[in-house]
Order: structure tokens, then sequence, then C-alpha cells
């Protein structure tokens, strides 16, 4: 208890003028702006989306009917992470929103199933689980199991610098947006980085690795229209 740690912003510093507020902002690169103004930790020149969060951070809202869904998922045998995200899509602009997250450590398989059920069992999904084993003496990937407990999903396209790209093109472009509650995947994401030598960062990179598998290889449904029940006919018999 012998240290505090307070952070502070720009409008906490009463000698910086609005004019002096907008000249420091115009200096800086935008991948710094939010830690510079703000105080929101941020990676320097080795971040991999140097994007600032508010310029992707949007406002919950409920997702139209006819948008597609899909998640991304990167497992574990159950001695580490499992990581999920949602994504819609808004068909006519092609503006892609993580909609929810999931992350969970040493949780059994059901618990996982349970949770990626509960936000629409129909939503088609993405998986690494190629290499995972359930015992050493299980044959049987692991992906099969999600399988059989009824979700529809397929392994991914692990190509690590194209997924990059591809989420890279999006966030670019202004076509990928993130809901504000999902702190997770912004602490993930503030933290994504290269080394010295360009290689990226494995640590704590689980949900940044979903967002990948999805947007690499995207599987997008509309949901099934559920279909009208037609009312039980009637007849009167006449004595």
């Amino acid at each position: 208890m012998s240290k505090w740690i307070c952070s502070a912003t720009w409008d906490d510093a009463p000698h910086l003028s609005a004019e002096a507020k907008a000249e420091l902002w115009a200096s800086i690169p935008p991948f710094q702006r939010d830690a510079r103004s703000k105080g929101i930790p941020a990676l320097g020149s080795g971040a991999i989306y140097p994007i600032p969060e508010t310029e992707i951070a949007v406002a919950p809202f409920a997702i139209p009917d006819h948008w597609g869904k899909m998640f991304g998922m990167d497992t574990d045998q159950g001695a580490g992470w499992t990581a999920v995200v949602w994504i819609a899509k808004d068909l006519d602009t092609g503006t892609h929103y993580i909609y929810d997250y999931y992350k969970r450590s040493r949780s059994e398989l059901a618990v996982h199933v349970d949770a990626i059920k509960s936000r629409g069992a129909w939503v088609p999904g993405v998986a690494d689980a190629a290499a995972l084993r359930v015992t050493a003496h299980d044959a049987e990937q692991l992906i099969s199991l999600y399988r059989k407990s009824g979700l529809d999903i397929v392994l991914p396209d692990k190509s690590v610098e194209a997924g990059i790209y591809a989420v890279w093109t999006l966030l670019s472009a202004g076509k990928l947006k993130v809901f504000k509650h999902c702190e997770g995947w912004f602490e993930e994401y503030r933290l994504y980085r290269r080394d010295e030598k360009g290689f990226v960062v494995k640590a704590n990179d689980h949900l940044m690795d979903a967002s990948r598998y999805a947007l690499n290889r995207p599987r997008f449904k509309q949901p099934p229209v559920a279909k009208k029940q037609q009312p039980p006919s009637s007849f009167s018999v006449w004595a």
C-alpha cells in the first residue's frame, strides 16, 4: 500500500488552453493520442494496429435481424485460455461490428459450449483447435467435440500476416468497429505488438487471434427465419 497510481487527462491540466490542446493533438501520431491526452496505456511504434480506440469504439446497439453474424474462437485444452469474439456484418455497408466477447481459463468444454450457444446456437464460427487432443489416448481432435456439441465451426486459415492484414484493412477503412463494453478486447488491443525483430509477441492475445481467425475466413450467416405457425383448423358438427 505504499504506492498509488492516478491517471490524468489534458482536461485535468488547467494551464492547457484549447489552442494548446489543438496544437499538441496535431503534433502527436494518431496511435499515441489516447495515451498522451487521456493517460490510456498504449504502445508506440511496435503496435500492430496503430489506430486510436476512439476511432473504432462505438456505443452498443441492437443488431438488426437481417445482418450476418459469426464468431471466431481461440481454444485451449483446458490448461489455458479459451476466447471467443462475436462479429456482426452490415450487409449493406460492409461494416463489421465486434459486439460481444468471452474469455475464460481452465474450464470444461461444456462451459465454453454453453457460453457460445447462449449467444445463438445457429451462429457459425471459425475455431483454432486443429492440433489439440483431449487426452494422450484420444485421437479425436478437439474441434470435433465442439461440432458434436451442436456448434457449426470450421478450422481457420492460420496465416498470421494474412490475418493481420485482413483485420488491418478493415480497421484502416473504418469498416471494423467494436462495442465499448468489450473491455477485454480493448485490453489486448492496446498491447498487441511486435518485438524488436518484427515478430508478433505471443502474450495475452487470445481475443486478437480469435478476431483474426474470423475475419480471415468470414462465414457470416443471417439468422434463421422463424416459420409462422398456421392456426389450427376448426369445424363444427351439427346434429
